[in-house]
């Protein structure tokens, strides 16, 4: 007698194995992610919003080589991506963020990929499904920076490596991509690429004798083609300023190297990256452990040797800021995820329990982490109740957030204890693991929805939305009294036409229109009146010498 299964069973596999279902899965995994907030949004200072400002003048000037008037210390690259978003869709934080966004969503594709050639479709599906889920990287998803970027091309790069070892009809086409790439991602990122390319090293050597890279002519004249865009930049700037533009790029890097910011040490990304990527990056540890004991096969210089050299490259560089460790994230996660599915394997495919006793403990663990999330599920609950019916303000949006992680906890306990206390057999693995997956993914979702991945100053965006102010700031030319820091540089971005910088407010005509830093704030020899305040920083309006400010 022949089985059939359900029409609408069938459906679904067939669906299933159709080639784009892990691309829609973690299309519709991610984006509501990117694009939950709270409808409001304001940029990020420091180095969100010098992108934002320095694309803008492009734009406005019609200057894409150099409308500073001196020689700038970074490629141009990611001013020419955010420069044709305003092109295309007007100047707005929506703009700023937007190629981030598209690139991180092909990062993740990408990553699934790779993972696919590295391990299998279920931990690559799983990988990516958690670089979506690591917090820093999905904050800078959202952010007009050019890490986001850099990291796409990066991961092109690896894949091409990968399919030209694997397909060898079309080795020159990927080898081609791969070198174009990195070529791009000098102009992207300027010297910062170089790190990812030399963490690549040890399998471009240990394993040249099959693939036989480093001896393809194709991936260096691809790489010399990625360079033309920077190479035109330079000449033309080179014709204005002469070797100063060459000088200004490599003063710039060797600055960033001589010089700590925070008093952040040697040891700063041994306690930073666990906590940016938690809880991912101790599964991490777990899947490091699983390839050393059984290296994966051909391409564990990659998996391993790549992220591990390159975390030694931005431990030495001096200047230690959490987001250079961003490109360690996707690795973070391919490794999470093979430490996941064998956790899973030992709690509920029982593939541990003839193994020797001293790794008895190990069989323990995903009853132990099962029971330890259901414990913090309940405090989380019980905490953030309290805090959401007696608090008010601001800290009932953090009480969401906890709500919403607890009744995610929720998920790990339950499958434990419905497979092994109430016999529901069909509660496997894979339950498992969408119990870890289900928590993060609401959590970041409520914190989205509040905008703290959007809205990052508020105040300021009120401020500029009165109506009062608006109509100033749109009808008039502001000038720049001694402004900077900061916040001068969101006032730079969000003052619609700019004026120019005086030292002093006696250098400005009568009648106009100022922003004051701190600084001037207290230089009263010149008439004014404030308009209004916003983080230290005033709108003034300089009157006639007769008058006085009422």
């Amino acid at each position: 007698m022949s089985f059939k299964l359900p029409k609408y069973q069938l459906a679904w596999q067939r669906f299933r194995s159709w080639i784009g279902f892990p691309y829609l899965t973690l299309l519709f995994w991610i984006l509501p992610l990117l694009l939950f907030n709270s409808g409001h949004s304001s940029l990020m200072a420091h180095d969100e919003g010098l992108y934002a400002w320095r694309s803008r003048q492009m734009f406005d000037s019609g200057n894409w080589i150099n409308p500073w008037s001196q020689t700038h210390h970074k490629t141009p690259g990611p001013y020419w991506l955010i420069a044709s978003s305003y092109t295309l869709f007007g100047i707005s934080e929506a703009s700023v963020r937007l190629p981030s966004m598209i690139l991180g969503v092909l990062s993740i594709f990408i990553l699934y990929e790779i993972g696919k050639i590295l391990l299998n479709q279920k931990i690559a599906w799983l990988a990516a499904a958690i670089l979506s889920l690591e917090f820093l990287w999905l904050q800078y998803c959202r952010l007009g920076t050019p890490d986001v970027p850099m990291i796409f091309l990066v991961l092109l790069a690896i894949l091409a490596l990968l399919k030209a070892e694997l397909n060898s009809q079309y080795r020159y086409i990927y080898s081609l991509i791969v070198g174009v790439c990195f070529g791009i991602g000098f102009l992207a990122r300027s010297f910062m690429i170089f790190l990812p390319m030399i963490a690549l090293f040890p399998y471009l050597i240990g394993e040249h004798r099959r693939h036989r890279h480093l001896t393809n002519p194709i991936l260096y004249l691809g790489f010399l083609l990625g360079l033309i865009p920077t190479f035109i930049w330079l000449w033309l700037n080179f014709s204005n300023y002469g070797i100063d533009t060459i000088e200004e790029l490599l003063e710039f890097v060797f600055r960033l190297g001589s010089k700590v910011r925070g008093n952040n040490g040697i040891l700063f990304y041994l306690w930073n990256v666990p906590i940016k990527a938690f809880p991912w990056f101790f599964f991490a540890i777990i899947g490091i452990f699983l390839t050393w004991r059984r290296p994966i096969y051909r391409y564990q210089l990659i998996l391993v040797g790549l992220p591990l050299v390159l975390f030694c490259e931005i431990s030495i560089f001096s200047t230690r800021l959490p987001h250079y460790s961003l490109s360690l994230y996707p690795f973070i996660a391919l490794l999470a995820a093979l430490g996941l599915v064998w956790l899973g394997n030992v709690g509920f495919d029982g593939k541990m329990e003839n193994q020797q006793t001293t790794l008895a403990y190990i069989n323990k663990l995903p009853r132990n982490l099962s029971y330890g999330s259901g414990v913090l599920a309940i405090l989380l609950l019980l905490m953030c109740s309290f805090v959401f019916i007696w608090g008010s303000g601001e800290i009932r949006k953090y009480a969401t957030v906890g709500l919403a992680l607890g009744c995610g906890c929720l998920i790990l306990p339950s499958v434990w204890i419905g497979r092994y206390r109430l016999g529901k057999k069909f509660l496997n693995s894979n339950y498992w693991l969408a119990g870890w997956l289900i928590p993060a993914w609401l959590a970041l979702a409520v914190i989205g929805s509040h905008g703290f991945l959007s809205d990052y100053n508020p105040d300021l965006r009120s401020f500029l939305a009165q109506p009062a102010i608006a109509q100033i700031l749109q009808n008039n030319s502001i000038q720049f009294v001694k402004v900077g820091g900061k916040t001068g540089v969101l006032l730079d971005f969000y003052t619609p036409h700019h004026g120019d910088d005086v030292d002093t407010i006696s250098e400005l005509p009568v009648y106009s229109y100022a922003w004051l830093s701190p600084q001037r704030a207290t230089d009263l020899s010149t008439p004014h009146r404030v308009l209004g305040t916003v983080q230290k920083h005033q709108l003034i309006q300089v009157l006639p010498s007769s008058m006085r400010p009422q």
